[in-house]
């Protein structure tokens, strides 16, 4: 990868026979059905965002049918390679074809794909291209590879919206599975800013401020606290992507001394997306003292 003046890592395009044959098929295909009038119309409807060559979705796939007929199953490289110089061509259909390859080849890729689908998704972005990587691409990937779920919640609260529409987007691809905490808690992470807003049925989710949780207070040789903690300390919890102050009640305990496990209550400052069996960390600024699960809700 080479750095950009932005600072952000831009992916190198590996060379290959497969994408040299692919790219000039594409290329070849897409010129004579071009259809200008249309193109006009889809730019216009795209605000601008690239040029067009008007082809609509049936005649589209009809020539990616053509482009890769005969071809070999693409590996990783070829699927970076592929998607990659797709995005360097001016006309969005370009982009389009590399989409579309992507949904129906990305479960040839590995988690070392995330950083390509990361730059498709910043680079040139509208919702027609970010609507489909998000959920049939990096859906996909942590689907199949669910430690990269922490790497995604980074993207919740990033500066660049169209990251932050990816992280949203991508829980689609798990459906009725879906961590609908974790999503509750993407929601409430943009809830103040102006390009985002939820629709939700009423009842469909269901958060809280008070929960009992067994804790673990990390000790000095952790990095955790050299005094002990008492009823009615107030650090912040870390649930999943957001820190939230708490109040502590330690009940009979009276005081949790650092290397001790306790059981607690606590009271957050807000609600929050709340599940017996969560984990979280217990933090003092960017330091965390402790680890706990939540055992019981309300």
């Amino acid at each position: 990868m080479r750095v950009t003046e932005g600072g952000t890592a831009t992916p190198r395009v590996p060379v290959g026979p497969l994408a040299d044959t692919v790219l000039e098929r594409l290329t070849a295909a897409c010129a004579p059905a071009a259809d200008p009038e249309r193109a006009v119309a889809m730019r216009t409807y795209m605000k601008d965002v690239a040029p067009f060559p008007g082809l609509t979705a049936p005649v589209r796939r009809a020539l990616s049918r053509t482009v890769v007929a005969g071809l070999p199953r693409p590996d990783e490289a070829d699927c970076t390679a592929v998607a990659l110089r797709c995005w360097e061509l001016s006309e969005r259909g370009y982009q389009y074809f590399a989409v579309d390859h992507l949904r129906r080849h990305v479960r040839h890729c590995s988690r070392g794909f995330l950083p390509v689908a990361r730059h498709l998704v910043t680079t040139v972005p509208r919702w027609d291209t970010v609507g489909l990587l998000a959920p049939h691409v990096v859906g996909a990937l942590v689907a199949a590879d669910r430690g990269l779920t922490a790497e995604v919640d980074e993207w919740i609260g990033a500066d660049d919206r169209w990251l932050a529409r990816a992280a949203l987007l991508h829980r689609l691809r798990f459906r009725e599975r879906t961590d609908t905490a974790r999503l509750f808690d993407y929601c409430l992470c943009r809830s103040g800013h102006p390009d985002f807003s939820v629709v939700a049925a009423p009842g469909s989710v269901v958060p809280g401020r008070r929960f009992a949780a067994r804790v673990y207070v990390l000790s000095v040789r952790e990095g955790g606290r050299t005094t002990p903690v008492s009823t009615g300390y107030r650090p912040q919890f870390h649930l999943r992507t957001a820190d939230v102050v708490g109040d502590v009640d330690l009940g009979e305990a009276v005081v949790a001394r650092p290397g001790d496990t306790v059981t607690m209550t606590v009271e957050l400052g807000r609600e929050a997306p709340l599940e017996a069996g969560l984990g979280f960390a217990v933090r003092e600024g960017g330091r965390t003292v402790g680890a706990g699960t939540v055992t019981a809700v309300g």
